[in-house]
Protein backbone atom coordinates (compact mmCIF):
# COMPACT_ATOMS: atom_id res chain seq x y z
CA UNK A 1 0.00 0.00 0.00
CA UNK A 2 1.17 3.59 -0.61
CA UNK A 3 1.07 5.43 2.55
CA UNK A 4 2.30 8.77 1.22
CA UNK A 5 -0.49 11.57 1.51
CA UNK A 6 -0.07 15.77 0.91
CA UNK A 7 2.11 17.58 3.79
CA UNK A 8 -0.03 18.44 6.64
CA UNK A 9 -2.41 15.59 6.30
CA UNK A 10 0.10 12.42 7.48
CA UNK A 11 1.26 11.90 10.50
CA UNK A 12 2.46 13.51 13.08
CA UNK A 13 4.75 12.63 16.10
CA UNK A 14 5.78 14.71 18.86
CA UNK A 15 8.31 14.35 21.58
CA UNK A 16 7.30 13.53 25.50
CA UNK A 17 9.41 13.04 28.78
CA UNK A 18 9.29 9.38 28.80
CA UNK A 19 8.58 7.67 32.45
CA UNK A 20 11.30 5.14 32.29
CA UNK A 21 12.72 2.68 35.10
CA UNK A 22 15.99 3.70 36.92
CA UNK A 23 17.77 0.99 36.85
CA UNK A 24 19.39 0.77 40.45
CA UNK A 25 15.98 0.04 41.99
CA UNK A 26 15.27 -2.86 40.14
CA UNK A 27 16.49 -6.06 39.89
CA UNK A 28 17.48 -5.78 36.18
CA UNK A 29 15.39 -4.25 32.85
CA UNK A 30 14.44 -7.57 31.10
CA UNK A 31 12.95 -8.33 34.55
CA UNK A 32 10.52 -5.91 34.87
CA UNK A 33 9.30 -6.10 30.76
CA UNK A 34 6.54 -7.78 29.47
CA UNK A 35 4.90 -8.36 26.13
CA UNK A 36 1.75 -6.15 25.74
CA UNK A 37 -1.08 -7.32 27.67
CA UNK A 38 -2.94 -9.21 25.16
CA UNK A 39 -0.20 -11.89 24.46
CA UNK A 40 0.30 -12.81 28.94
CA UNK A 41 -0.92 -15.85 28.46
CA UNK A 42 -3.10 -16.40 31.72
CA UNK A 43 -2.86 -17.42 33.92
CA UNK A 44 0.63 -18.97 33.93
CA UNK A 45 2.04 -16.48 31.76
CA UNK A 46 0.71 -13.78 34.29
CA UNK A 47 2.06 -15.51 37.31
CA UNK A 48 5.69 -15.77 36.06
CA UNK A 49 5.77 -12.21 35.17
CA UNK A 50 4.39 -11.40 38.48
CA UNK A 51 7.02 -13.67 40.06
CA UNK A 52 10.02 -12.27 38.14
CA UNK A 53 10.22 -8.98 40.34
CA UNK A 54 8.02 -7.16 41.94
CA UNK A 55 8.37 -3.90 40.10
CA UNK A 56 7.31 -5.95 36.77
CA UNK A 57 4.82 -3.91 34.51
CA UNK A 58 2.65 -6.34 34.35
CA UNK A 59 1.17 -4.65 37.55
CA UNK A 60 0.05 -1.50 35.91
CA UNK A 61 -1.34 -3.65 32.61
CA UNK A 62 -2.47 -6.55 34.05
CA UNK A 63 -3.35 -5.66 37.90
CA UNK A 64 -5.23 -8.16 39.22
CA UNK A 65 -8.11 -7.54 41.85
CA UNK A 66 -11.51 -8.60 42.60
CA UNK A 67 -13.44 -6.04 40.81
CA UNK A 68 -12.19 -4.23 37.63
CA UNK A 69 -12.62 -0.87 39.46
CA UNK A 70 -10.55 -2.36 42.04
CA UNK A 71 -7.75 -3.48 39.32
CA UNK A 72 -8.01 -0.07 37.97
CA UNK A 73 -7.65 2.12 40.98
CA UNK A 74 -4.63 -0.65 42.38
CA UNK A 75 -2.46 -0.22 38.81
CA UNK A 76 -3.11 3.84 39.65
CA UNK A 77 -1.68 3.94 43.09
CA UNK A 78 0.94 1.44 41.94
CA UNK A 79 2.39 3.89 39.11
CA UNK A 80 2.05 6.81 41.67
CA UNK A 81 4.20 4.65 44.53
CA UNK A 82 6.50 3.53 41.98
CA UNK A 83 7.02 7.09 40.92
CA UNK A 84 7.63 8.26 44.26
CA UNK A 85 9.87 5.62 45.37
CA UNK A 86 12.07 6.80 42.53
CA UNK A 87 11.41 3.36 40.67
CA UNK A 88 10.20 5.25 37.75
CA UNK A 89 11.13 8.48 36.67
CA UNK A 90 10.67 10.95 34.00
CA UNK A 91 13.31 11.82 31.27
CA UNK A 92 14.85 15.52 31.93
CA UNK A 93 13.35 16.78 28.51
CA UNK A 94 10.66 15.80 25.67
CA UNK A 95 12.16 13.30 23.18
CA UNK A 96 11.30 10.75 20.60
CA UNK A 97 13.00 7.54 21.23
CA UNK A 98 15.09 5.28 18.74
CA UNK A 99 14.19 1.60 19.75
CA UNK A 100 15.80 -1.37 18.39
CA UNK A 101 14.94 -4.79 18.61
CA UNK A 102 17.00 -7.93 17.40
CA UNK A 103 17.09 -11.59 17.37
CA UNK A 104 19.22 -13.26 15.40
CA UNK A 105 18.66 -12.30 11.91
CA UNK A 106 15.55 -10.56 13.19
CA UNK A 107 15.71 -6.96 13.29
CA UNK A 108 13.62 -4.11 13.84
CA UNK A 109 14.04 0.04 14.13
CA UNK A 110 11.60 2.43 14.78
CA UNK A 111 10.23 5.58 16.57
CA UNK A 112 8.22 5.65 19.50
CA UNK A 113 6.61 9.06 20.05
CA UNK A 114 3.18 11.01 21.09
CA UNK A 115 1.03 10.74 17.93
CA UNK A 116 -1.47 12.98 17.15
CA UNK A 117 -4.89 11.27 17.07
CA UNK A 118 -7.46 10.99 13.81
CA UNK A 119 -10.72 9.51 12.52
CA UNK A 120 -10.45 6.38 10.73
CA UNK A 121 -12.37 8.84 7.77
CA UNK A 122 -9.35 11.26 8.12
CA UNK A 123 -7.44 8.26 6.17
CA UNK A 124 -4.00 9.25 8.20
CA UNK A 125 -4.16 6.01 10.86
CA UNK A 126 -5.43 2.87 9.15
CA UNK A 127 -6.99 -0.02 11.57
CA UNK A 128 -7.87 -3.40 9.90
CA UNK A 129 -9.69 -5.40 12.57
CA UNK A 130 -12.62 -5.28 14.39
CA UNK A 131 -12.61 -4.43 18.02
CA UNK A 132 -14.28 -6.20 21.41
CA UNK A 133 -15.94 -3.16 23.09
CA UNK A 134 -15.69 -5.04 26.41
CA UNK A 135 -12.18 -4.99 26.07
CA UNK A 136 -11.93 -1.32 24.59
CA UNK A 137 -14.05 -0.44 27.83
CA UNK A 138 -11.70 -1.98 30.04
CA UNK A 139 -8.80 -0.36 28.90
CA UNK A 140 -10.16 2.52 28.82
CA UNK A 141 -11.01 2.26 32.28
CA UNK A 142 -7.51 1.73 33.15
CA UNK A 143 -6.14 4.47 31.01
CA UNK A 144 -8.55 6.98 32.67
CA UNK A 145 -7.90 6.11 35.81
CA UNK A 146 -3.53 5.91 35.68
CA UNK A 147 -3.83 9.31 33.26
CA UNK A 148 -1.06 6.93 31.63
CA UNK A 149 -0.02 5.20 28.11
CA UNK A 150 1.16 2.02 29.62
CA UNK A 151 2.39 0.58 26.62
CA UNK A 152 2.88 1.50 22.78
CA UNK A 153 1.06 0.58 20.04
CA UNK A 154 2.80 -1.02 17.40
CA UNK A 155 2.49 0.94 13.77
CA UNK A 156 3.68 0.40 10.39
CA UNK A 157 4.06 2.94 7.02
CA UNK A 158 6.18 2.91 4.14
CA UNK A 159 8.92 4.90 3.38
CA UNK A 160 11.67 5.22 0.66
CA UNK A 161 14.32 3.02 1.16
CA UNK A 162 15.42 -0.43 1.03
CA UNK A 163 15.37 -3.43 3.34
CA UNK A 164 18.24 -2.96 6.00
CA UNK A 165 19.67 -6.31 7.35
CA UNK A 166 22.64 -6.76 9.50
CA UNK A 167 24.49 -9.53 10.88
CA UNK A 168 24.01 -10.08 14.62
CA UNK A 169 26.20 -7.82 16.41
CA UNK A 170 25.80 -5.35 13.42
CA UNK A 171 26.10 -1.45 15.06
CA UNK A 172 23.80 -0.45 11.92
CA UNK A 173 26.24 2.58 11.61
CA UNK A 174 25.77 4.16 7.95
CA UNK A 175 27.58 1.92 5.80
CA UNK A 176 27.35 -1.59 7.69
CA UNK A 177 24.15 -2.53 6.31
CA UNK A 178 24.29 -5.61 3.47
CA UNK A 179 21.97 -6.13 0.67
CA UNK A 180 20.14 -9.45 0.72
CA UNK A 181 18.75 -9.74 -2.46
CA UNK A 182 15.27 -11.43 -1.30
CA UNK A 183 12.28 -10.88 -1.21
CA UNK A 184 10.26 -9.76 2.31
CA UNK A 185 6.38 -9.81 2.87
CA UNK A 186 6.33 -5.86 1.51
CA UNK A 187 8.73 -6.07 -1.13
CA UNK A 188 12.15 -6.68 -2.91
CA UNK A 189 14.84 -6.23 -0.59
CA UNK A 190 17.44 -3.74 -2.86
CA UNK A 191 20.92 -2.97 -1.73
CA UNK A 192 20.93 -0.34 1.19
CA UNK A 193 22.38 3.11 1.34
CA UNK A 194 25.06 4.09 3.06
CA UNK A 195 23.35 7.00 4.74
CA UNK A 196 19.30 8.12 4.75
CA UNK A 197 17.25 11.19 5.05
CA UNK A 198 14.30 11.60 7.61
CA UNK A 199 13.25 9.48 10.05
CA UNK A 200 15.29 6.91 8.41
CA UNK A 201 18.41 9.19 8.63
CA UNK A 202 18.05 10.28 12.35
CA UNK A 203 17.57 6.54 13.32
CA UNK A 204 20.98 5.47 11.94
CA UNK A 205 22.52 8.52 13.29
CA UNK A 206 21.24 7.72 16.87
CA UNK A 207 23.09 4.54 16.39
CA UNK A 208 26.67 6.08 16.91
CA UNK A 209 25.57 7.04 20.15
CA UNK A 210 25.40 5.30 23.30
CA UNK A 211 22.15 4.21 24.02
CA UNK A 212 19.57 4.92 27.18
CA UNK A 213 19.06 1.46 27.79
CA UNK A 214 20.16 -1.73 26.82
CA UNK A 215 18.60 -5.25 27.78
CA UNK A 216 17.54 -8.92 26.33
CA UNK A 217 14.44 -10.16 27.30
CA UNK A 218 14.03 -14.21 28.17
CA UNK A 219 12.48 -14.51 24.47
CA UNK A 220 15.73 -14.12 22.68
CA UNK A 221 15.52 -10.28 21.78
CA UNK A 222 17.91 -7.69 22.68
CA UNK A 223 16.34 -4.11 22.96
CA UNK A 224 17.95 -0.94 22.77
CA UNK A 225 16.92 2.62 23.34
CA UNK A 226 18.30 5.90 22.33
CA UNK A 227 16.47 9.68 22.94
CA UNK A 228 16.51 12.32 19.88
CA UNK A 229 15.87 15.96 21.45
CA UNK A 230 17.76 18.17 18.99
CA UNK A 231 15.68 20.41 17.18
CA UNK A 232 16.83 19.65 13.83
CA UNK A 233 16.82 16.11 14.22
CA UNK A 234 12.68 16.22 15.30
CA UNK A 235 12.13 18.69 12.49
CA UNK A 236 13.65 16.17 10.20
CA UNK A 237 11.49 13.70 11.69
CA UNK A 238 8.45 15.75 11.37
CA UNK A 239 8.75 16.92 7.85
CA UNK A 240 9.19 12.87 6.52
CA UNK A 241 6.50 11.85 8.78
CA UNK A 242 3.76 14.33 7.29
CA UNK A 243 3.75 12.95 3.84
CA UNK A 244 2.82 9.17 5.68
CA UNK A 245 -0.39 7.56 6.80
CA UNK A 246 0.54 4.29 8.94
CA UNK A 247 -1.56 1.17 9.08
CA UNK A 248 -2.31 -0.35 12.72
CA UNK A 249 -0.25 -3.44 13.20
CA UNK A 250 -0.77 -3.77 16.58
CA UNK A 251 -2.87 -2.16 19.01
CA UNK A 252 -6.34 -1.73 17.73
CA UNK A 253 -8.43 -2.17 21.18
CA UNK A 254 -5.88 0.92 22.57
CA UNK A 255 -6.24 2.81 19.75
CA UNK A 256 -9.96 2.94 19.82
CA UNK A 257 -9.19 3.58 23.64
CA UNK A 258 -7.31 6.72 22.81
CA UNK A 259 -10.14 8.15 20.50
CA UNK A 260 -12.80 7.17 22.91
CA UNK A 261 -10.90 9.10 26.13
CA UNK A 262 -9.49 12.15 23.78
CA UNK A 263 -13.46 12.43 22.83
CA UNK A 264 -14.51 12.24 26.18
CA UNK A 265 -12.11 14.95 27.45
CA UNK A 266 -12.67 17.40 24.34
CA UNK A 267 -16.40 17.12 25.79
CA UNK A 268 -16.12 17.64 29.59
CA UNK A 269 -13.35 20.55 28.63
CA UNK A 270 -15.60 22.66 26.40
CA UNK A 271 -14.24 25.36 26.31
CA UNK A 272 -12.24 25.83 28.95
CA UNK A 273 -8.74 25.73 27.06
CA UNK A 274 -7.72 27.70 24.52
CA UNK A 275 -9.38 27.71 20.91
CA UNK A 276 -8.20 24.78 19.01
CA UNK A 277 -5.11 23.86 21.25
CA UNK A 278 -4.42 19.88 21.42
CA UNK A 279 -4.42 18.45 25.20
CA UNK A 280 -2.35 15.49 26.11
CA UNK A 281 -5.28 13.20 25.42
CA UNK A 282 -5.67 13.89 22.16
CA UNK A 283 -2.23 11.71 21.42
CA UNK A 284 -1.00 8.17 22.14
CA UNK A 285 1.96 6.18 22.64
CA UNK A 286 2.91 4.19 19.42
CA UNK A 287 5.99 2.56 18.01
CA UNK A 288 6.53 3.61 14.33
CA UNK A 289 8.17 1.08 11.81
CA UNK A 290 8.96 1.62 8.05
CA UNK A 291 8.23 -1.70 7.17
CA UNK A 292 10.13 -0.60 3.67
CA UNK A 293 13.24 -0.61 5.60
CA UNK A 294 12.39 -3.52 8.54
CA UNK A 295 9.87 -5.83 7.02
CA UNK A 296 6.97 -7.22 10.03
CA UNK A 297 6.31 -10.73 10.42
CA UNK A 298 2.76 -12.26 10.25
CA UNK A 299 1.38 -14.38 12.48
CA UNK A 300 -1.74 -15.88 12.97
CA UNK A 301 -4.07 -15.60 16.53
CA UNK A 302 -5.39 -18.49 17.50
CA UNK A 303 -9.03 -19.27 20.05
CA UNK A 304 -9.33 -21.32 22.87
CA UNK A 305 -12.81 -22.73 22.80
CA UNK A 306 -12.97 -23.16 27.20
CA UNK A 307 -16.13 -25.17 26.73
CA UNK A 308 -16.66 -27.21 23.34
CA UNK A 309 -14.35 -30.70 23.85
CA UNK A 310 -12.55 -31.62 20.40
CA UNK A 311 -15.20 -34.59 20.20
CA UNK A 312 -18.12 -32.42 20.02
CA UNK A 313 -16.71 -30.08 17.64
CA UNK A 314 -15.84 -32.80 15.02
CA UNK A 315 -19.70 -34.24 15.64
CA UNK A 316 -20.83 -30.77 14.74
CA UNK A 317 -18.97 -30.84 11.46
CA UNK A 318 -20.12 -34.22 10.77
CA UNK A 319 -23.41 -33.81 11.10
CA UNK A 320 -23.91 -31.35 8.30
CA UNK A 321 -23.35 -33.63 4.81
CA UNK A 322 -20.70 -31.98 2.85
CA UNK A 323 -20.22 -29.28 5.50
CA UNK A 324 -16.36 -29.14 5.47
CA UNK A 325 -13.77 -32.10 5.35
CA UNK A 326 -12.49 -33.47 8.66
CA UNK A 327 -9.18 -36.00 8.69
CA UNK A 328 -6.35 -36.48 11.45
CA UNK A 329 -3.28 -35.22 10.51
CA UNK A 330 0.45 -36.67 12.07
CA UNK A 331 2.04 -34.34 14.69
CA UNK A 332 4.06 -33.27 16.48
CA UNK A 333 2.60 -29.85 16.62
CA UNK A 334 5.39 -28.21 14.36
CA UNK A 335 4.69 -30.98 11.81
CA UNK A 336 0.83 -30.55 12.17
CA UNK A 337 1.44 -27.10 11.29
CA UNK A 338 3.55 -27.35 8.07
CA UNK A 339 0.21 -29.51 6.99
CA UNK A 340 -2.23 -26.92 8.13
CA UNK A 341 0.31 -24.04 5.52
CA UNK A 342 0.29 -26.23 2.76
CA UNK A 343 -3.94 -26.63 3.16
CA UNK A 344 -4.61 -23.37 3.54
CA UNK A 345 -2.27 -22.17 0.17
CA UNK A 346 -5.22 -23.51 -1.59
CA UNK A 347 -8.56 -22.62 0.51
CA UNK A 348 -9.61 -22.05 4.01
CA UNK A 349 -8.44 -24.19 6.51
CA UNK A 350 -8.18 -24.72 10.47
CA UNK A 351 -6.32 -26.96 12.73
CA UNK A 352 -8.39 -28.50 15.72
CA UNK A 353 -6.49 -29.67 19.09
CA UNK A 354 -7.10 -30.83 22.71
CA UNK A 355 -7.31 -34.77 22.88
CA UNK A 356 -4.22 -35.08 21.98
CA UNK A 357 -4.49 -35.52 18.32
CA UNK A 358 -4.68 -32.74 15.24
CA UNK A 359 -7.87 -32.68 13.09
CA UNK A 360 -7.37 -30.59 9.79
CA UNK A 361 -10.91 -28.80 8.85
CA UNK A 362 -10.92 -28.10 5.11
CA UNK A 363 -12.80 -27.92 2.38
CA UNK A 364 -15.88 -25.66 3.46
CA UNK A 365 -19.22 -26.08 0.88
CA UNK A 366 -19.65 -23.61 -0.64
CA UNK A 367 -23.33 -23.49 -0.75
CA UNK A 368 -22.47 -23.53 3.25
CA UNK A 369 -20.12 -20.01 2.89
CA UNK A 370 -23.07 -18.36 0.94
CA UNK A 371 -25.70 -18.85 3.16
CA UNK A 372 -23.31 -17.43 6.52
CA UNK A 373 -20.72 -15.24 5.37
CA UNK A 374 -21.94 -11.69 4.35
CA UNK A 375 -22.16 -11.04 1.06
CA UNK A 376 -21.72 -7.35 1.27
CA UNK A 377 -18.18 -7.56 1.81
CA UNK A 378 -15.36 -7.99 -1.10
CA UNK A 379 -14.01 -11.26 -2.03
CA UNK A 380 -10.98 -11.54 -0.31
CA UNK A 381 -12.28 -9.85 3.19
CA UNK A 382 -14.92 -13.41 2.43
CA UNK A 383 -12.30 -15.85 1.90
CA UNK A 384 -10.09 -14.58 5.04
CA UNK A 385 -9.75 -17.59 7.07
CA UNK A 386 -10.70 -16.01 10.15
CA UNK A 387 -14.28 -14.64 8.74
CA UNK A 388 -15.13 -18.28 7.84
CA UNK A 389 -14.08 -19.27 11.37
CA UNK A 390 -16.46 -16.75 13.15
CA UNK A 391 -19.51 -16.59 10.94
CA UNK A 392 -19.67 -20.24 9.49
CA UNK A 393 -18.09 -22.32 12.37
CA UNK A 394 -17.86 -20.24 15.19
CA UNK A 395 -21.79 -18.73 15.03
CA UNK A 396 -23.55 -21.03 12.62
CA UNK A 397 -21.93 -24.96 13.89
CA UNK A 398 -20.91 -24.58 17.09
CA UNK A 399 -22.98 -22.03 18.04
CA UNK A 400 -20.34 -20.24 20.62
CA UNK A 401 -20.58 -16.46 21.66
CA UNK A 402 -17.71 -14.39 21.40
CA UNK A 403 -16.98 -13.47 24.98
CA UNK A 404 -14.29 -13.89 27.51
CA UNK A 405 -16.62 -16.75 29.06
CA UNK A 406 -16.27 -19.15 25.80
CA UNK A 407 -13.45 -17.88 23.34
CA UNK A 408 -9.75 -16.71 24.33
CA UNK A 409 -7.20 -15.72 21.92
CA UNK A 410 -3.53 -16.62 22.38
CA UNK A 411 -1.04 -15.21 20.27
CA UNK A 412 1.52 -18.97 20.93
CA UNK A 413 -0.01 -22.53 19.47
CA UNK A 414 1.75 -24.28 21.90
CA UNK A 415 0.05 -22.71 24.96
CA UNK A 416 -3.62 -22.71 23.00
CA UNK A 417 -2.60 -26.54 22.42
CA UNK A 418 -1.74 -26.97 26.18
CA UNK A 419 -4.59 -25.39 27.79
CA UNK A 420 -7.03 -27.03 25.87
CA UNK A 421 -5.44 -30.80 26.82
CA UNK A 422 -5.14 -29.17 30.18
CA UNK A 423 -8.99 -27.75 30.28
CA UNK A 424 -10.62 -30.50 28.07
CA UNK A 425 -11.27 -27.74 24.89
CA UNK A 426 -10.58 -26.94 21.62
CA UNK A 427 -8.00 -25.15 20.17
CA UNK A 428 -8.56 -23.82 16.67
CA UNK A 429 -5.09 -22.89 14.98
CA UNK A 430 -5.41 -20.87 11.43
CA UNK A 431 -2.20 -20.02 9.49
CA UNK A 432 -1.52 -16.22 8.65
CA UNK A 433 -3.17 -13.82 6.86
CA UNK A 434 -0.29 -11.99 3.97
CA UNK A 435 0.44 -8.84 4.48
CA UNK A 436 -0.78 -7.55 1.40
CA UNK A 437 -4.08 -8.77 2.06
CA UNK A 438 -4.14 -7.28 5.18
CA UNK A 439 -3.51 -3.65 3.97
CA UNK A 440 -5.59 -3.85 1.17
CA UNK A 441 -8.35 -4.01 3.04
CA UNK A 442 -7.33 -1.57 5.08
CA UNK A 443 -6.88 0.97 2.05
CA UNK A 444 -10.84 -0.26 1.60
CA UNK A 445 -11.74 1.16 4.82
CA UNK A 446 -12.86 -2.90 5.14
CA UNK A 447 -11.62 -4.58 8.62
CA UNK A 448 -11.14 -7.84 9.27
CA UNK A 449 -12.64 -9.63 12.26
CA UNK A 450 -11.30 -9.50 15.48
CA UNK A 451 -7.51 -10.40 16.40
CA UNK A 452 -7.00 -12.29 12.43
CA UNK A 453 -3.42 -11.04 12.67
CA UNK A 454 -0.32 -10.83 14.57
CA UNK A 455 2.39 -8.28 13.73
CA UNK A 456 5.62 -8.62 15.01
CA UNK A 457 8.18 -8.10 17.25
CA UNK A 458 5.96 -6.30 19.01
CA UNK A 459 7.43 -3.72 21.30
CA UNK A 460 8.58 -5.28 24.85
CA UNK A 461 6.14 -3.16 27.32
CA UNK A 462 7.80 -1.38 30.09
CA UNK A 463 10.69 0.54 28.62
CA UNK A 464 9.08 4.02 28.15
CA UNK A 465 5.66 4.95 29.33
CA UNK A 466 3.78 8.20 28.79
CA UNK A 467 2.31 9.58 32.04
CA UNK A 468 -0.11 11.96 30.73
CA UNK A 469 -0.11 14.41 34.08
CA UNK A 470 3.33 15.53 33.30
CA UNK A 471 2.72 15.87 29.54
Amino acid sequence: MNTTGPVDKGLRLIPFSGLRYVPERVGSLSAVTSPPYDVVVRPDGLHHLESADPYNIVRLILPQAATAEERHRQAAATLRRWQTEGVLAPDPEPALYVYEQRRGEVLQRGVIGALALSAPTDGIVLPHEDVMPDVVEDRADLMRTTAANLEPLLLTYRGEGDAVREAPGGTGAPGSTEATGVTGVTGTVGAARASSAGTAGVIERALNRPPLLTTTTEDGFSHRLWSVTDPAELAEITGDLAHHQALIADGHHRWATYLRLSAEHAAANGSQGAAGAPEPWDFGLVLLIDTARYPLQVRAIHRLLHRLPVDRALRSLEGPPGSFRVRTVEGPLPRALETLAATAATGNAFLLAGDGRFHLVDRPDEDLLARTVRADRPAAWRALDATVLHATLLDHLWRIPDDPEHIAYIHDAQAAVAQAERHGGTAVLLHPVREDVVRDLARQGVTMPRKSTSFGPKPATGLVLRDLMRD
